[in-house]
Parts: structure tokens; C-alpha cells; sequence
């Protein structure tokens, strides 16, 4: 199919779904769109699954089927769905200590927070302080900076979506328990296994299908990300400094699974496809549906104390929110974004996955406009 002003716009849209097509046409014509993907299943079938526009900012690359893209704090939902896989196994318990598996984080006060204190975003480990600046991609620096460092708050008695630190904490759980690094588990257990185009970094595929990611001067992300002066940016203070991080080489080649994850709309839809269809998908297991009710259980609703935003929190994932992570019109959904308006999220009720994977960043500090009309298209 063929978009307005000369933007291309290829795969299907199952009629019963016509109206994401029609807000995916919209997004180019009236909401700014540069390119991306978009992805829903239903029952666990793809029944849209459309990609078009440009995979750079001066629109010389159209954006491929195969495209990938840099989706952000989507990464930090695949860690969370990684160490859930090990609580479904047995091999985690919610309410030990961290420190049972993972004897070194006990420093500075830590010894007492459960697996489920740190997972929902009340461990208050904001930050990495003792860190150097930029040493984000050094995975054994940033663990033995996150083993001493002090909680901003007394664990369990405040709430904060841990933006920067998330993926190291999970991971390195994951590590302990299992013995992988979080990028090889999520390879091997997770993504190889569905066939979902998805991955820390992006050194597993051919560098020329991924897409550039083009900032937003309006995002609230990307602007108090780079000011140390800010909650946000001396979280991420540990970011390498680049003029033009989302697309650095160290973004694409190491690990930081709070914000580097790669991949596109189709692979992310998949992967919850399973989980919004009791846990498998064509005879792939990846948990079981009682442990999925335990994920989106609702631990806080409320404003985050690193963001100042209202969050609607569950277990490493956020539910849905219409105002912060709309996810439809069921309250039971649940997912990740990603700074600049990438999200997946699953349905259970209905059985509904969706994905959307974009180039440009969307304004404000929610998802955007771009992303809302998709989510809301797919119930229309």
C-alpha cells in the first residue's frame, strides 16, 4: 500500500484491523511520522504488520520490512520477562533477598531488599554514583558501582522507575541465577526460539538494516538525560559521551540493557504474543499464564519519584495508563516503552499483542501522539 506525500508503506493489515493501517497512513500525513513499523497479533496470528517511511533523518534510507531500531527502555521489559523466566522455573524467589543470589549487593544498607522490592521500582537504587562517567558499557564496573552504592531512600517505602540502573540490576540477577549474560539468555531462551527479531545491541545482524534513531529536541527524555543537574541525568551521567549517543557504535555493538535493546515492531509484538496468549507461542514455552497474572499485579500508582510523571507500575513492566502507557482499552494490559515512543505491550484478555518502532522521538515525556493513535486503533 502507498501513504501520502510519497512515503511508502508496505506489508498487510487484516481488515478487521483496518484502522491501524489508517492511523499508520495518518501518522505520516498529519503527525510528522519519519518512519517506522508497526505490529499486531490477535490469538497468536500477525494480523498487521506494516513498516515504511525513512531510516534516517535526511531520508536517504527507506526503511526496509527487515529494519531495526534502537527501542530503548523497551530493553528493560525483556530483562524484567528474563528473570521472570527464572522465578517460573523455581530458581527465584520474589521474596528472598537479592543478596541470596547475588551476595555483594548487601553493601550500604542493601542486604534486606527482596527480588520483588528491586522489580518494582522501590529498591531506590536511582542511580550509579560511584560509577566513572561514561562507564556504562562496562558491565563489571557498573555491577561493582551498583554493590555500593545507597539506596536515595529507605527499600520498600517509596517508588521510582529505576530508568538508567533497571537493566543492570535485573541482569546481573539473571547472571547469578543462571550463569549467561542477560544478552545470551535473552538470545537463546527468548528470541532464537520464536524467531523475534530482537537483541541487545545490534552486532547480531547485519548493520545495514538498522535504522537510525533522529532525537526530538521536545522529548523530556533525551533533553534531562544530557543536564547532570537534573534526577534523570545524573542517572544517566554513565552514559559514554557522543554527539549522537542513540547511534553511537558503542550503543550498537555493547550492552546496557536499560536503553540499548534493538529491534522492530514485528519481533517485539511476537515475543508478547506469547505472553498476551497464556505463555507459548507455536510450542515455544516461555512462562506459565499464573506467572504472567503475577507480573501485571499493580504495585504503584503514582508519581515516580525520578520522573515526577504518574506511573501505573506492575512487576518490572507498566500497565496500562492512558495518559503515561496507553495500552487499549484493557486495564489488565501490560508492557514497556521506550524514550521516543517505542512500545510493546500484551493483552491477555483478549489475546492482543502490539508493537511500534520508530525513528524520531516523540515530544513531551510520554509516548506521543504517533504511538497513542496506533494503541487506540487497534481497538477502534
Amino acid at each position: 500500500m502507498t501513504g501520502q506525500a510519497d512515503i511508502m508503506i508496505g506489508g498487510f493489515c487484516d481488515p478487521r484491523f483496518a484502522k491501524v493501517g489508517e492511523a499508520f497512513a495518518a501518522n505520516f500525513r498529519e503527525r510528522g511520522e519519519l518512519g517506522g513499523a508497526v505490529c499486531v497479533y490477535e490469538d497468536g496470528a500477525r494480523r498487521v504488520d506494516l513498516w515504511g517511511g525513512w531510516a534516517n533523518a535526511g531520508r536517504t534510507r527507506p526503511w526496509r520490512e527487515d529494519m531495526i531500531v534502537c527501542m530503548m527502555s523497551v530493553g528493560k521489559g525483556m530483562a524484567a520477562l528474563c528473570l521472570w523466566m527464572l522465578v517460573d522455573r523455581g530458581l527465584v524467589d520474589m521474596d528472598a533477598p537479592v543478596a541470596r543470589y547475588w551476595p555483594e549487593f548487601a553493601q550500604a544498607g542493601k542486604g534486606a531488599i527482596t527480588v520483588r522490592t528491586l522489580v518494582t521500582g522501590k529498591a531506590g537504587l536511582l542511580y550509579a554514583d560511584h560509577a566513572p562517567d561514561g562507564a556504562g558499557f562496562d558491565w563489571d564496573v557498573m555491577i561493582r558501582a551498583l554493590e555500593v552504592q545507597e539506596p536515595v531512600w529507605e527499600p520498600g517505602t517509596d517508588h521510582g522507575y529505576h530508568s538508567a540502573t533497571a537493566g543492570y540490576l535485573l541482569g546481573e540477577l539473571v547472571r547469578r541465577v543462571d550463569g549467561r549474560p542477560l544478552d545470551r539468555f535473552l538470545r537463546e531462551e527468548v528470541c532464537l526460539p520464536l524467531g523475534a527479531d530482537y537483541g541487545y545491541g545490534a552486532a547480531w545482524t547485519d548493520p545495514g538494516r538498522v535504522a537510525d534513531i533522529v532525537p526530538n529536541e521536545a522529548s523530556h527524555t533525551f533533553v534531562q538525560s544530557r543536564d547532570v543537574t537534573t534526577k534523570l541525568g545524573r542517572a544517566w551521567r554513565m552514559r559514554p559521551q557522543s554527539p549522537d549517543h542513540y547511534n553511537d557504535a558503542r550503543m550498537r555493538s555493547g550492552l546496557m540493557p536499560s536503553t540499548n535493546g534493538h529491534g522492530n515492531a514485528r519481533g517485539v509484538a511476537r515475543i508478547f504474543a506469547a505472553l498476551a496468549c497464556g505463555g507459548a507461542l507455536d510450542g515455544v514455552r516461555l512462562l506459565s499464564a499464573a506467572t504472567i497474572d503475577r507480573m501485571r499485579e499493580e504495585s504503584w500508582f503514582g508519581q515516580c519519584a525520578m520522573t515526577d510523571r504518574v506511573f501505573r507500575y506492575g512487576q518490572g513492566f507498566f500497565l496500562n495508563e492512558a495518559n503515561m502507557s496507553p495500552m487499549g482499552s484493557n486495564p489488565g494490559a501490560f508492557g514497556h516503552p521506550g524514550a521516543g515512543g517505542a512500545l510493546g505491550f500484551a493483552d491477555p484478555e483478549n489475546r492482543i499483542a502490539f508493537s511500534y518502532s520508530p525513528a524520531l522521538m516523540c515530544e513531551g515525556g510520554g509516548l506521543g501522539d504517533r504511538c497513542a493513535a496506533l494503541s487506540a486503533a487497534v481497538y477502534a
